[in-house]
């Protein structure tokens, strides 16, 4: 669908806030805490961003965009590019990080931008009249996005690790002090999230949960293996130096991609035989060990032959 930005924000160092409306006569499909979109940026580019704005008014969305030092495209577009009265292209909603409206108590625990997702998430439970709290570390006051409008509530620990006397975000600790009740969710960098997951191990299932906004990981480009496709029985051969999607698209297969980079989940494809070679952040251990689905932006085959449901 279209929207038309009607406002861009300063937020912190590097983030900009971006909020959109629908075209006129159009309405913006309702949406729940945790959800994202994806923008058509051009070239092929496709990214994810959480919408940030209470889930209660979904008469506009709203996104917050970080600047990275080592974007591929995605951010370094937005921030010269989108301009108020630019209409974008975007998909529906969809929901990989969502709120468990029904928990006794929630932990939200937040690294740099992974606040947004977390802001929509703070107004659903305070209209549920639900109990929380929220463990912010940014680097410094001035890269912490939106510290401004979480000020002044007790439920809300703000610290710096980037400045004198800073200190990193005690995570055992918060885990450890959680009720055993409680839903966690964490939302930051990978290092951040990899020793949330170790600290968090033995917690109820189900109870845990994190989103990744960016990936560290080797894709998958050894190549060398046969993929098929089972609805239209078209193989390809995927060579070195190609990921699976390079080799889709190039061949005019209609696959639905956004971050290419394994953390959004956009593009899980059906696995109807053969070994995949997982690489994504999206899938939990036990779903990567079924191999029924895989992420093919970024992850490969260990096997001769991969037959998709495509």
């Amino acid at each position: 669908m279209k929207v038309r930005l009607i406002q861009v924000r300063l937020e912190a160092e590097g983030v900009h806030s971006y909020r959109f409306e629908p075209l006129p006569g159009e309405t913006l499909p309702p949406f729940e805490a945790g959800a994202h979109v994806n923008f058509a940026l051009g070239d092929g580019i496709s990214r994810s961003y959480s919408l940030l704005n209470d889930p209660a008014d979904p008469s506009f969305y709203e996104v917050a965009v970080h600047l990275s030092p080592t974007s591929k495209g995605g951010s370094q577009y937005i921030h010269q590019h989108w301009h108020v009265g630019l209409v974008v292209e975007m998909t529906e909603p969809s929901n990989n990080f969502p709120l468990a409206e029904n928990a006794e108590h929630t932990v939200l625990i937040a690294g740099g931008i992974g606040i947004t997702p977390l802001l929509a998430m703070i107004d659903r439970l305070d209209a549920l009249g639900k109990t929380w709290e929220l463990h912010y570390v940014a680097q410094s006051p001035e890269r912490a996005a939106f510290v401004q409008d979480l000020a002044g509530r007790a439920n809300v620990h703000v610290q710096f690790d980037g400045v004198a006397g800073g200190k990193p975000l005690d995570l055992k600790g918060i885990v450890t002090a959680a009720p055993q009740n409680a839903h966690l969710y964490c939302c930051g960098p990978q290092g951040m999230l990899d020793a949330y997951k170790g600290f968090a191990e033995g917690r109820p299932k189900g109870h845990v949960h994190l989103e990744y906004f960016t990936a560290d990981t080797k894709i998958a480009t050894e190549g060398g293996f046969i993929v098929e496709l089972a609805r239209s029985g078209k193989s390809f051969e995927v060579p070195e130096g190609s990921r699976i999607l390079d080799v889709l698209l190039e061949n005019g297969i209609d696959v639905n991609f956004a971050c290419s980079e394994g953390t959004c989940g956009t593009c899980e494809t059906r696995v109807l035989e053969g070994v995949p070679d997982h690489r994504d952040y999206f899938l939990t251990d036990e779903e990567k060990a079924s191999g029924e689905t895989m992420m093919v932006c970024c992850s490969g085959c260990k096997s001769d032959k991969l037959v998709l449901d495509l």
